[in-house]
């Protein structure tokens, strides 16, 4: 009886937790729609500046004949092959790097300065120095989308390793664990739901640094078309591009999440 009760109350507890995720989800569809409606009303009745702003009406017939001809859909590859290359590289880097300074105390606090330096230097006023380095092409704009996420990821990273519970390590050290058995068996899995959440940052710094090499240097992709509607005042394709941006950024986003809900239930 007492199992059945209990079983009652999980059921309950999920189906509160579907409806909140309802009620969440009804909230942001209403959000947007109102959004691209009141820009609608806006824009046909001149309290915004067509010209400037278009609309919505404009940016999607503009994205259909863009697709339909095929040729958004060539920028739209090269922009997410370089923020996706971008983005696992920042990543894997920081996480590498913050593992580096991790197993050294003395080199950590050798590069405790460097790295604070490093964080508040603008990256993306290193994107010529980086252009001229390594050539105008796809590397120096996937270099540009993954050095604009290394360092934030290293730092919070290397964080996260030094909050783990010191007590998981003398427990293991107590059984013989040599650092890098501690670092394999609780320092790492303790900082995954750390790592997950970075992932959920680099998403949108990833984006910033390709857009932004895609504006010094490319002839392709959604920053190329941005920079190109400006210096022909077709801002329906700077909108096109954006919305663009947008939808891939939160598709990326989302899998992210995926991957998050799925690590915690599987592993954590």
């Amino acid at each position: 009886m007492e199992s059945k009760s209990d079983q009652r109350l999980f059921e309950n507890y999920k189906n509160k937790i579907k409806r909140e995720q309802k009620v969440v989800f009804t909230w942001q569809l209403l959000i947007l729609v109102v959004f691209f409606v009141a820009w609608e009303v806006a824009s046909t009745f001149y309290w915004i500046d067509p010209l400037l702003f278009s609309s919505p009406t404009e940016v999607i017939q503009l994205l259909v004949n863009k697709v339909l001809d095929g040729s958004m859909i060539k920028h739209v590859q090269v922009t997410l092959f370089e923020t996706v290359l971008g983005f696992i590289i920042g990543t894997i880097l920081g996480i590498f790097i913050a593992s580096v300074l991790w197993s050294s105390v003395r080199f950590s606090k050798i590069m405790d300065p460097y790295l604070v330096v490093a964080n508040a230097m603008p990256k993306v006023a290193l994107g010529p120095i980086i252009i001229v380095a390594l050539g105008p092409g796809y590397i120096s704009i996937i270099a540009m989308g993954a050095l604009i996420s290394v360092i934030i990821t290293t730092l919070v990273v290397y964080s996260a390793f030094r909050e783990v519970d010191p007590n998981y390590e003398k427990v293991l050290k107590s059984f013989g664990a040599t650092r890098w058995q501690c670092f394999k068996e609780a320092i790492f899995p303790a900082t995954l739901p750390t790592m997950i959440s970075t992932l959920k940052v680099n998403v949108g710094l990833s984006w910033v640094g390709v857009i932004v090499g895609e504006f010094l240097v490319s002839k392709q992709g959604l920053g190329y078309l941005i920079i190109y509607g400006f210096q022909v005042f077709d801002f329906s394709l700077v909108m096109v591009s954006l919305l663009l941006i947008a939808i891939f950024a939160a598709i990326m986003y989302k899998i992210v999440e995926k991957i998050e809900s799925w690590l915690i239930k599987n592993t954590i």
